[in-house]
């Protein structure tokens, strides 16, 4: 039994849930509100993990398995046309494919592979470029994190990569920003909020103070901050797993005994 569950991003997506439409400019607020709960944030997170316990890497099934398992936990309106389609592959550029990617971060051992298999998960209902991106941005923050990259590094290689502009610091960005619900304009903003951290609780701090998709920003944030910093508070660890039911508990503990820290 894994020491310490994967559960950064997780953990971001349910302090953030109270937050996304109330939104707080502020560093100051409570962790765990009144009504804290796991988002489709968490659910598709799991998912991405159960289709790596299993071994298939079949991404769009887990996705479907899990999303229509656990109804109304928010899920976008493209997801939810591809959820319940008879196609194959969505077009959406939504974050969502950023937020349920972190898994893949932890799971293979080479930036390339990491970059492949984070596309593979993208493309199943996010399958515009921006959504490919954002997915591949996340999970090779947390690779890189976790493998011991620089700040710096993974700045860098995020910006040099993907295009995205990370010139702009969270004090910068606080003041305008509103609710994004793409990855273009979400993801660079959560790993902004980590690059500008002292430690887990202030990585998710940071990135709820921001605004916008709180929940989303949180559970990005908190999936590269986790593979840095090592360590996810024992409480906030503790409140994460006891708010999972089951099911989405036991693919945590699953996944950490396989890639844990």
């Amino acid at each position: 039994m894994a020491n310490k569950f994967i559960i950064g991003g997780i953990a971001g997506d349910i302090i953030g849930s109270v937050y996304e439409f109330h939104n707080v400019k502020t560093q100051d607020f409570k962790m765990f509100g009144y009504g804290s709960d796991f988002t489709d944030d968490s659910v598709l997170t799991v998912a991405t993990m159960h289709s790596i316990n299993d071994g298939k890497f079949d991404y769009g099934n887990s996705y479907r398995e899990f999303g229509t398992a656990y109804p109304g936990r928010g899920y976008g309106s493209g997801f939810m046309s591809w959820l319940y389609s008879k196609d194959g592959k969505g077009l959406s550029y939504g974050n969502g494919s950023g937020m349920r990617v972190s898994p893949v971060g932890w799971a293979f051992d080479t930036i390339e592979e990491v970059l492949e298999q984070a596309k593979r998960s993208a493309e199943t209902s996010h399958g515009h470029e921006e959504g490919i991106k954002g997915a591949q941005a996340v999970a090779a923050a947390v690779f890189m994190a976790r493998t011991g990259s620089t700040k710096n590094d993974i700045k860098d290689f995020t910006a040099e990569t993907f295009g995205y502009d990370m010139s702009k610091s969270c004090d910068e960005i606080r003041p305008t920003y509103g609710f994004e619900e793409n990855c273009q304009n979400s993801v660079p903003q959560a790993i902004t909020a980590f690059l500008e951290s002292s430690d887990y609780e202030n990585a998710v701090r940071l990135a709820i103070s921001l605004g916008g998709d709180s929940d989303t920003i949180a559970d990005m944030t908190g999936a590269i901050a986790e593979a840095f910093y090592k360590e996810v508070p024992e409480a906030i660890m503790k409140k994460t797993m006891k708010i999972l039911d089951g099911r989405l508990a036991n693919e945590v503990m699953e996944f950490s005994d396989n890639y844990g820290y």
